[in-house]
């Protein structure tokens, strides 16, 4: 979609939407673009238009670099949320996370909700295999 500024003989300026330039020139050359004010169809022609360029200032700047700051405040608090409940919920295992899903998903070992370290390459292993497990970015304690 493109918007001209649209003029008429009679003096009247007027905006309108068109599909396209190409198209804009198709109704044009057929007379079927018309002066709201006048009805004419022969004496509207696209007038000098400025572009629509979004200015920054300082203001808008810093309006922006501070909204960003409270978001990531916002996050940091809900991961921090996120690290709190799972260390209260779920067994900790450490570095056997992996030996231990796989033990629970293929031994059918007592199944509980655990969580642990390991590489993203494990990580893409184990959701090969069919085993489920997710990824949680975590905040340290005093960061957050």
């Amino acid at each position: 979609m493109i918007k001209y500024n649209l003029e008429c003989s009679c003096g009247e300026q007027f905006e309108s939407w068109f599909q396209s330039s190409s198209e804009y020139d198709k109704l044009h050359k057929k007379n079927l673009i018309s002066c709201y004010a006048c009805g004419g169809t022969k004496t509207v022609k696209k007038s000098i238009m400025a572009p629509s360029i979004g200015t920054s200032s300082k203001n808008t700047v810093s309006h922006n670099l501070d909204h960003k700051k409270e978001f990531l405040k916002n996050v940091k608090t809900k991961l921090k949320e996120l690290r709190e409940y799972v260390e209260k919920n779920v067994e900790y295992v450490g570095d056997k996370f992996v030996s231990e899903v796989r033990a629970i998903h293929y031994d059918k070992k007592k199944k509980r909700n655990i969580y642990g370290t390991a590489s993203l390459e494990q990580t893409n292993e184990l959701k090969e295999e069919g085993i489920e497990v997710q990824t949680i970015p975590w905040v340290e304690k005093e960061n957050a």
